[in-house]
């Protein structure tokens, strides 16, 4: 942390999920499989998507509104936009710009996007924690979402049957009260192991010079190694960064996970011990929303009530990358 830093303050989280809900029988239409095969398997009996014209951008307009009503804020408030996304409709301009704009923000503030896949909240929060701690900005608006469902191999059964659509907002501030509501902080990736979750682009060369090979563009997994990887590495980097932060895995009220396969948040919760009150999930309703999953858990189990506040709470997700992170975060009264 920098000497004297500014501490940060959540101040409010929002979310936002398509009307459309396909479930897994609905699936059955497209290739062979049941309601039974994919819930024993994933833990999921439905998901959102996006349908016609309606993407990210509009998931994470919504999700924003929330959350700077929530904060109580005006958008003449907001300092940078950081959106987090690893299925963005668009290369350029980027949500973060589209979020500006959309919101009607009157300043020349940053905007501009992240891409760290499913961890994308977690790394956009160290960001607006350094921006706000150095004094340069006072009040960050963070969008994590996703139309993951646009980009699958519809013909895919392995993988298409785990996506959905969301978004999730978050609005930090710097702290009035002296109090930091982000404990502690750590992110990590190992790009050696990439291959594990691959997204290629569309491209060719130019005709004058040797082409170059052609990929398919949709969403590839090796979905057996994702699972040794995030059972492996997620339960070790979350209770060695409980300890670094001076605390005992009994100080902290609940764990919201990433929501990829409900088999993954279960070897995860076993391994560091948490009983299934304290732990948030939601992947029965949702599938996996990749950038929007841990905000969406966090902001639904709020307004829910099924996670209470003036709590302490870890945020934790792993994705392509590969990347993983995790915050340890104080939730007070009136986030959501």
């Amino acid at each position: 942390m920098i000497k004297n830093a500014i501490p940060l303050r959540i101040a409010g989280v929002g979310y936002s999920v398509p009307d459309t809900i396909v479930t897994n029988n609905d699936l059955t239409k497209l290739y062979e499989t049941s309601d039974e095969w994919i819930y024993t398997r994933t833990g999921i009996k439905e998901r959102r998507m996006v349908s016609g014209n309606q993407d990210a951008v509009d998931l994470g307009y919504e999700a924003s509104k929330k959350a700077i009503e929530k904060a109580g804020i005006s958008v003449n408030d907001i300092d940078m936009v950081i959106a987090a996304s690893s299925a963005p409709p668009r290369l350029y301009p980027t949500i973060g710009c589209l979020m500006q704009a959309k919101l009607g923000i009157p300043n020349n503030i940053p905007a501009f996007d992240i891409t760290a896949a499913c961890t994308g909240l977690i790394y956009a929060l160290s960001m607006a924690r350094a921006y706000i701690s150095s004094g340069i900005c006072k009040t960050i608006l963070l969008v994590a979402t996703d139309n993951n469902t646009r980009l699958l191999d519809w013909e895919d059964r392995s993988i298409s049957i785990l996506f959905g659509d969301a978004a999730g907002a978050m609005v930090v501030t710097a702290s009035d009260d002296g109090q930091d509501d982000v404990i502690a902080l750590d992110i990590r990736s190992d790009g050696s192991i990439g291959d594990m979750i691959e997204f290629p682009l569309l491209g060719q060369n130019c005709p004058l010079v040797e082409p170059c090979e052609e990929r398919k563009s949709k969403i590839q997994m090796n979905g057996k190694e994702v699972y040794k990887f995030a059972a492996r590495t997620v339960p070790q980097f979350v209770s060695d960064m409980v300890e670094k932060a001076g605390l005992k895995p009994s100080e902290i009220d609940y764990l919201v996970p990433h929501q990829a396969n409900l088999r993954i948040i279960q070897a995860i919760q076993e391994r560091l011990g948490y009983s299934d009150e304290q732990v948030v999930v939601n992947i029965e309703k949702y599938g996996n929303t990749s950038a929007a999953s841990i905000p969406l858990a966090l902001a639904e189990s709020v307004e829910q009530g099924k996670l209470k506040l003036n709590s302490t709470a870890i945020l934790c997700g792993f994705g392509a990358g590969m990347t993983w992170g995790g915050a340890i975060v104080r939730l007070r009264e009136g986030i959501c």
